[in-house]
């Protein structure tokens, strides 16, 4: 077995500085998951096909299962979690709840990412802007329409 290389990184995850020692080797999703007990952040594919594990990277959306956390030192990280850090429901999660846009919710969290990254760039995005800023993320229950419709409401457009 080979020896592991431990690096020292600073990271700040959810408005919230962190130093953590982490493995050369670590993904930043299990680095969120494991380590700091973000599990929001779920582990789909491994592959980056799924979006499950999306994050905000430097204001950028990201795959966190492609990602080592060694890259993330002195990067800025937002997880599902800190969406809400006041416990309220952003208009967007409660746009998910009103619409019923999830059934197991597995894929929740990287839809909510991708949306907040969406809506944050785009303000009012029509359908089709949506539905492209959701390819990344692959939903096995919904179909996708009332995901769309949430972003919309959420987004002040007609729904």
């Amino acid at each position: 077995m080979e020896p592991t290389t431990s690096r020292r990184i600073t990271v700040t995850v959810n408005g919230e500085a962190i130093e953590y020692d982490v493995d050369a080797r670590r993904l930043l999703v299990h680095f969120l998951r494991d380590d700091l007990s973000l599990t929001g952040t779920h582990v789909g594919c491994d592959t980056g096909n799924c979006g499950a594990c999306s994050v905000i990277y430097n204001g950028v959306l990201a795959k966190s299962c492609m990602l080592l956390a060694v890259q993330a030192d002195g990067a800025t990280v937002e997880t599902v979690e800190g969406l809400s850090p006041d416990g309220q429901l952003t208009a967007l999660q409660q746009a998910f709840s009103d619409h019923h846009a999830l059934q197991c919710g597995y894929c929740t969290p990287g839809m909510l990412m991708s949306a907040t990254a969406l809506l944050r760039e785009n303000a009012s995005p029509n359908e089709e802007e949506i539905r492209k800023a959701l390819q990344g993320n692959i939903c096995r229950c919904t179909g996708y329409v009332n995901i769309v419709e949430a972003i919309k409401s959420a987004s002040g457009g007609e729904s």
